[in-house]
């Protein structure tokens, strides 16, 4: 492929500044012309260096800079002007945007030579990726004045955050260290365990795991409210619902897992003599393990989907679920936003600690080391 056909953003991120210029100012009510002038001199210099034949990382740094400080000019002029944006704002956003495409395109294209180097390319391309997603946000529902009911700017949820911090941490508290973090252990040790017996048992396997595909596709409305009319409304009844949806999803991967290994290797432990209970713990339940990993990872979402879920139907007053449930009522749209984003980031987190434990642990695997 062409030089001119990979580096096409930045021949359409050059033509919409130029197709901006028509419809300056920014805004409605007047910007700075020294404002305006720098984002075009941004935008065009970021075009013109993704054109030029410069080394991909010295262009990859160029769009780094120019994409990224003309977006927060942008950004900048609109705020106080919600929904007075003319067409040159968006159109020049779009071009941004477009350059900060280029700029990941480029780093894609990177082999550094050091390790570290390229673990911190995998940290900066996802980065970058989402950062764009937060300017565009911010941009689209600040420009287009989107009302804040239906959605709010990220600048607004990171303000409420901030202002926030002692509610959120309560919340936090009683959601995630108290009812996810225990049902979580709890329902995937407890079906590791009935899993090995039930491959011990012929009798409780063929019992169990039809029970298990059943039990998998309940509705987690239809359990909440009745494990809080048993466990009561504190965190207890939660951790029993985060039990309840992490126990089969554990029993039935794990019992798969241990079936998981050849024949052949069988075939070997026997003729060495080897009992059930070595053969288990020295061939079937390492080849186990990516299929125990892979249910630790689906149960890290799941339990705290469950316990958020689980606080719509009675709660003391705390925790993430209540708190959402709540200030939805009270239109304070913001906060069941900070909820969320603090949700989504815990999540992210347990679910990353998962999969380096499940790296550390099964690095023999062919699956890991294809990886």
């Amino acid at each position: 492929m062409s030089a001119s056909l990979r580096s096409w953003q930045g021949i359409l991120a050059l033509l919409l500044c130029l197709t901006a210029l028509p419809g300056l100012p920014l805004v409605q009510s007047g910007t700075s012309s020294g404002t305006t002038a720098v984002v075009l001199l941004l935008v065009a210099a970021g075009a013109v260096a993704s054109l030029l034949r410069l080394p991909p990382l010295v262009a990859a740094l160029i769009l780094l800079v120019t994409a990224h400080l003309a977006a927060f000019l942008l950004i900048g002029a609109i705020a106080g002007n919600e929904g007075e944006a003319g067409t040159s704002f968006f159109l020049l956003i779009v071009a941004s945007w477009l350059l900060g495409w280029r700029c990941i395109s480029l780093l894609s294209e990177l082999r550094p030579a050091s390790r570290a180097a390229s673990a911190a390319l995998r940290l900066l391309i996802p980065a970058i990726f989402g950062a764009w997603v937060l300017i565009l946000w911010e941009a689209v529902t600040r420009g287009a004045g989107v009302p804040f009911i239906l959605l709010p700017p990220p600048s607004a949820i990171w303000e409420r955050i901030v202002n926030s911090v002692p509610i959120l941490a309560a919340d936090v508290r009683q959601t995630i260290l108290k009812a996810v973090l225990f049902g979580y252990v709890a329902g995937c040790a407890s079906g590791f365990v009935v899993a090995v017996l039930a491959d011990r048992i012929a009798f409780l396997g063929r019992g169990l795991l039809p029970i298990g595909n059943l039990m998998s596709a309940l509705p987690i409305i239809g359990v909440a409210p009745i494990m809080v009319m048993w466990f009561g409304f504190d965190w207890h009844s939660k951790a029993a619902v985060v039990i309840v949806m992490t126990f089969f999803p554990m029993l039935v991967n794990t019992v798969t897992g241990l079936s998981a290994s050849g024949p052949m290797e069988r075939d070997l432990m026997r003729s060495y003599a080897s009992g059930y209970w070595q053969t288990l713990v020295k061939l079937r339940l390492p080849a186990a393990m990516p299929f125990v990993f892979n249910a630790l990872k689906i149960n890290s979402t799941l339990a705290l989907i469950g316990a958020i879920v689980a606080e719509f139907f009675g709660t003391p007053i705390v925790g993430m679920g209540f708190r959402i449930s709540t200030e939805i009522g009270r239109m304070n749209v913001d906060m069941v936003w900070a909820e969320i984003a603090v949700a989504a980031v815990i999540g992210s987190v347990f679910y990353g600690v998962v999969a380096l434990a499940e790296r550390a642990t099964t690095f023999w695997h062919p699956s890991s080391r294809g990886g």
